[in-house]
């Protein structure tokens, strides 16, 4: 049985193939059919994205389960707590997309598109990292109140 790190890092070099095989396809068929391979390699991210995302849920309300069962309080917070569980799955996301927004951009516009894509990615990451970093620093939400 393939434990969950391999599981990923078989899917992970699975999307990379697909991508290889997209790129090498536009590559012979030419222009003509880039909308189609394009939108039909988005869709296996998409389908990646979605699977994670259920997995994580389901994990979550398991472990919300689990502490109400034992007879705890299931943690408070929504949208305020954000933790370094967050942050990794920004930055997990970030990288996964990463890869055929780069490959569309460099096919479409060369390293100049490239570099905005990434300079993008780098932005919605710095932008979240900045947000709470501004966010611990007010007054009022010092945890020894």
């Amino acid at each position: 049985m393939m434990s969950g790190r391999e599981s990923d890092l078989n899917r992970d070099s699975d999307l990379r193939g697909d991508l290889d095989a997209a790129v090498q396809t536009r590559k012979e068929l030419g222009e003509t059919y880039e909308a189609e391979l394009v939108e039909s390699f988005l869709e296996k991210v998409e389908q990646r994205i979605d699977s994670t995302v259920d997995k994580r849920v389901r994990r979550q309300l398991a472990e919300q389960q689990m502490v109400i069962a034992r007879g705890g309080r299931p943690p408070q917070g929504g949208a305020e707590n954000h933790g370094p569980g967050a942050a990794f799955g920004l930055a997990a996301l970030s990288l996964v997309l990463a890869i055929p927004l780069s490959a569309i951009a460099a096919v479409q516009t060369g390293l100049a598109g490239l570099l905005i894509c990434w300079g993008g990615i780098v932005g919605v990451n710095a932008c979240y990292v900045g947000r709470n970093v501004l966010r611990r620093g007010r007054p009022g939400s010092d945890d020894w109140d």
